[in-house]
């Protein structure tokens, strides 16, 4: 494929959802430092990630929060990716492309554009997951008048994903491991 847009505007691949997670474990010291730091980095509350399971070997307890994340839509979202492939030098590697999909994983927060290092935070990682989805999606969940979507439609390929990436962020992908 070439770098046009294609013919059939249904067929454009756009953003559907941003994910920002911090993994804290037990640690409510780490959970606070987590949340200021999702805030900081995206201007939006960020929720707590709850344990479904319990995990002795982790001491992870059942209904406990190990985690922080923020989900953002829409053009703000837009924004926010584009620094943070700017912290991984936009570069992404191939096996971090799957279909629908692109994870990666941010070593320290300061590497991030525009933000500057919190002693109160201290050094943090995150993970990051960009979804993807194609115009028309809604068709198949509305609950008035619902269609059907074939499955060529719902699915965006590592190609299509690649190219995007590259269009729009300026991404390219490595196989380094």
């Amino acid at each position: 494929m070439s770098n046009e847009t294609p013919a059939n505007k249904m067929h454009e691949v756009e953003v559907n959802k941003l994910v920002i997670n911090i993994g804290t474990a037990d640690d409510d010291q780490r959970q606070v430092s987590a949340r200021r730091l999702l805030e900081l980095i995206t201007k939006r509350k960020p929720a707590d990630g709850i344990s479904k399971k319990r995990l002795p070997e982790f001491k992870i307890v059942k209904g406990k929060k190990i985690g922080a994340f923020v989900t953002m839509r829409g053009d703000e979202s837009t924004a926010t990716i584009g620094r943070l492939f700017e912290a991984v030098d936009k570069k992404v590697k191939e096996e971090s492309i799957s279909e629908n999909t692109v994870n990666f994983g941010i070593r320290e927060y300061i590497d991030i554009n525009g933000v500057k290092y919190d002693p109160k935070v201290g050094m943090m990682g995150m993970n990051v997951n960009i979804s993807f989805k194609r115009k028309g999606g809604r068709v198949a969940t509305r609950k008035i008048k619902r269609g059907k979507i074939p499955e060529r439609h719902k699915m965006v390929t590592r190609e299509e994903i690649r190219e995007f990436l590259g269009r729009a962020f300026g991404v390219s992908t490595t196989t380094e491991t």
